[in-house]
């Protein structure tokens, strides 16, 4: 028995060496780790009850103001409604400066703080965004703030947002227009004899990969600083001018061409009969109807201004052409209905003059009257001839308006596009 356990353990002595030195490798490595992170939370406590006031910059001492470098990382950018004049962002505020009292130069690692209470024992500087309508701060699910402290003293402050920004548009050109939306940002407390506010000298601002919008094109992005006065002192601040374009194809679908097959299918009308009352009303009285309700589904979406957007210049010459044309038809049907009132009255009265006894008055009565017959003959030939002549202008009158109302309506797109496009 003795010797069956000797030589297992024989047999079993060198997985056991092996077992034990990994165990003391990483349990050398895992106390190192303990030992780094427990040094780092040493050297981090000390540095804040080494003379450190939260509420002092860090050039303070040196009576100058303190540099903080801002960059924006957007993550979403949309919602853009023209109805309220704003639109939402979901970004990342990161800045930089430099503070010589959290200097450690002893590890060569950098101290990663996520903790709030950790966070709030700092300096930072208080900005704020000046044309946030709405702001929220992200808490999923841990709070989305980060500061990293470089041993030469440099620190990284970094926030997650999701903000309302407000943006004024000039909406004279929707939905063919461009617009400049901004973001602020600018110190609060700070004057900038204490805080001075700079971009980041390259891409200050960044699109997150893969953004896109469903209304509009960013087409160029400017950084730039700005300066706010106030009675109490004058705070550095920087702007961010976002150029967008709108994209015209759902319009194009939505607007346009529903309303150009509205204006087209309103001249069918032209090649209809003069005489097909029912048929030439009811047509143009459905394509009128069906041009106001899309143009009041459009306004629907729109805030109440003051000027005349490019949409209403498009919906009201719409309009127009779909009512001319009921009015031509109204003018046509008239021209054709049209009646020429007699010259001369049918009677067979004979006048007193001619009135008498004999022979003679028997002549002059057979002359009157073959006269009175004459000149009713005349007449209705007359009559005939005015009313033929009549119904042939109003034919004429629809044959020209076949050429007239598109060519007219090809020259006011050429104006319209080349006027708001241009």
């Amino acid at each position: 028995m003795i010797l069956s356990l000797t030589s297992l353990l024989k047999m079993e002595f060198p997985v056991s060496v092996f077992m034990v030195l990994l165990l003391h490798v990483f349990g050398s490595k895992a106390s190192s780790t303990r030992g780094a992170k427990v040094d780092h939370l040493q050297i981090l406590d000390s540095l804040l009850k080494k003379d450190y006031d939260r509420r002092a910059t860090p050039t303070n001492h040196l009576n100058k103001a303190t540099t903080v470098y801002c960059e924006l990382y957007i993550r979403s950018f949309g919602s853009i409604s023209p109805v309220t004049m704003d639109y939402e962002v979901d970004l990342y505020l990161r800045q930089k400066w430099q503070d010589e009292r959290l200097k450690h130069p002893d590890i060569t690692g950098v101290l990663d703080l996520n903790d709030p209470n950790l966070v709030k024992a700092i300096w930072k500087p208080e900005v704020y965004f000046p044309n946030a309508k709405h702001a929220e701060f992200q808490f999923v699910t841990v709070p989305n703030v980060l500061i990293r402290i470089n041993p030469d003293g440099e620190i990284l402050y970094m926030l997650r947002l999701k903000l309302t920004f407000s943006c004024m548009m000039d909406l004279s050109k929707f939905p063919l227009d461009n617009q400049i939306c901004t973001m602020e940002v600018a110190s609060f407390s700070k004057t900038i004899e204490e805080l001075r506010l700079e971009w980041k000298t390259m891409n200050p601002v960044i699109m997150g990969k893969g953004l896109k919008m469903p209304q509009f094109e960013i087409v160029e992005i400017i950084a730039s600083d700005c300066q706010e006065s106030f009675q109490i002192g004058n705070y550095s601040c920087l702007v961010a001018e976002f150029y967008l374009s709108r994209s015209v194809g759902f319009h194009l679908v939505q607007s346009y061409l529903p309303t150009i097959l509205i204006v087209v299918i309103s001249w069918v009308s032209f090649w209809m009969d003069v005489d097909s009352v029912p048929g030439r009303t009811t047509l143009g009285v459905t394509t009128l109807l069906a041009v106001s309700s899309q143009s009041s589904g459009i306004q629907s979406g729109l805030p109440q201004v003051s000027y005349v957007k490019a949409i209403d210049v498009w919906m009201g010459t719409c309009t127009a052409f779909v009512f001319c044309a009921l009015l031509e038809f109204t003018f046509v049907n008239y021209m054709w209905r049209k009646l020429v009132p007699e010259v001369l009255k049918r009677t067979t009265t004979l006048p007193e003059s001619v009135s008498g006894r004999g022979l003679d008055s028997e002549t002059n009565t057979q002359t009157v009257a073959v006269t009175v017959v004459r000149k009713v003959v005349v007449t209705e030939n007359a009559s005939g001839l005015c009313s033929n002549n009549n119904m042939v202008m109003a034919r004429r009158i629809d044959e020209y308006s076949r050429l007239f109302f598109p060519l007219a309506f090809a020259v006011f797109n050429v104006l319209y596009w080349t006027y708001y496009l241009g």
